[in-house]
């Protein structure tokens, strides 16, 4: 099994729940950032899942605050790290 290393690639998961209507522009203003590899719509308790490639654990938590959160029609959101990639 994987472990987590400071400094490396980082994968995580971002679980988004949006405003009714708004899950078309959050994803559209999501893939437009760099550290974000896919979004997908879903359906369930969230309406997007977000895979994005970070530079270690600590540039995840910034992505999250500083450009997901300001991201208009997103109510909610849980991120899960990766432990083990393939």
């Amino acid at each position: 099994m994987g472990c987590l290393i400071f400094g490396m690639a980082t994968t995580a998961y971002i679980l988004i729940e949006t405003a009714a209507g708004k899950a078309g522009d959050v994803s559209n203003a999501l893939i437009a950032l760099d550290e974000v590899v896919t979004v997908d719509a879903v359906i369930g308790p969230y309406d997007i899942i977000a895979v994005t490639n970070t530079e270690g654990q600590n540039t995840v938590g910034d992505l999250v605050i500083s450009k997901v959160h300001v991201i208009p029609g997103i109510v909610r959101t849980v991120t899960c790290l990766a432990v083990t990639s393939n």
